[in-house]
């Protein structure tokens, strides 16, 4: 009897603890079914640019997991779309002191420093990153041009050359370099020319002297404007070559692009095109608003109406 009841008080105890433990899985449980489905509704409501109400379900998802990595970098970049930057660098400095080398999370907080015109601050980060990943050299190299650093831009270059990893954006910043330089050694005592007054033919002639910027974008403007779009093509395609940093002559190729139903190539030229686009709200919502052509010309209906709606943001702002 005394046997039959110490046999049951163990299996009152076993039971109550696994029963316990079960309930305590279940919790668990649900508390991850919780956090996946906050986390879910940040990411949805961040890719249709809701950022504050992506921030609300981010909120509910640290009240569950006041420690997640993943949650810290969604808060980053979605106070980063706000222009909130001391909070985008506090939650990714929060991420980063969980995993120092991560390079997506370094590459996040280059991207806020840029966005405050804060070179001096970003090389600094690039160069860290560039330590273990030389394929973002170009990026160093954009850095340091954007700061006017061109003497160490230059040097990298070199040094990118000469471990044969010179990309098309190396060839390009190379250039503009070295014409950057004629351009300081070339006298400038030729006379001025009126742009407002004079038809494209004496403009064109006037660039083929001096290649002025200023010229050139004239001559750009009236193609566009008179609807020649295969010379608009032409034209900024080689003048990328003399000035290949100069995001006006990006989005003039990736409109004539565009107009010329060749949307694959568009995308290209507009995706690089935007990375030197600084502080211009416009410009940024033209390049948008070109992406969002190019996409519905591919049939690709999310994807144009995100660069659209981003378009239409800008502009708001303005």
């Amino acid at each position: 009897m005394k046997r039959k009841f110490l046999f049951n008080l163990i299996f009152v105890g076993i039971l109550a603890i696994s029963s316990s433990f079960y309930a305590q899985e279940l919790i668990d449980e649900e508390k991850k079914l919780e956090f996946q489905t906050h986390f879910f509704e940040a990411l949805k409501q961040k890719a249709i640019n809701n950022y504050a109400k992506a921030i609300e379900s981010l909120e509910l998802c640290m009240a569950i997991d006041a420690s997640s990595k993943a949650v810290e970098f969604e808060f980053s970049k979605n106070y980063l779309e706000l222009k909130k930057y001391f909070e985008a660098e506090i939650f990714i400095d929060k991420a980063l002191l969980k995993d120092t080398n991560n390079v997506h999370l370094l590459k996040h907080k280059v991207a806020i420093y840029k966005a405050q015109r804060n070179f001096e601050a970003a090389i600094k980060i690039q160069q860290k990153i560039v330590e273990t990943r030389t394929e973002y050299s170009d990026e160093l190299v954009l850095l340091y041009l954007q700061n006017r650093n061109f003497e160490k831009a230059a040097s990298l270059i070199v040094e990118i050359e000469d471990k044969a990893l010179a990309t098309s954006k190396i060839k390009g910043y190379k250039q503009y370099l070295e014409n950057r330089k004629k351009a300081i050694e070339k006298t400038t005592d030729k006379p001025k020319i009126n742009t407002e007054i004079v038809d494209i033919s004496t403009l064109k002639k006037e660039y083929a002297n001096n290649k002025e910027f200023k010229i050139l974008q004239q001559i750009l403007k009236t193609e566009l404007s008179t609807e020649s779009f295969d010379l608009l093509y032409s034209d900024s395609k080689d003048a990328l070559e003399l000035f290949p940093t100069q995001p006006f002559l990006y989005l003039m190729n990736g409109l004539a692009l565009n107009k010329l139903v060749k949307y694959n190539e568009a995308i290209a030229v507009l995706s690089i095109g935007i990375d030197f686009v600084i502080d211009n709200n416009e410009l940024e919502a033209s390049y948008y608003e070109q992406l969002s052509i190019a996409y519905e010309g591919l049939d690709k209906k999310n994807e144009a109406l995100k660069y659209k709606q981003k378009a239409e943001k800008l502009r708001q702002h303005n």
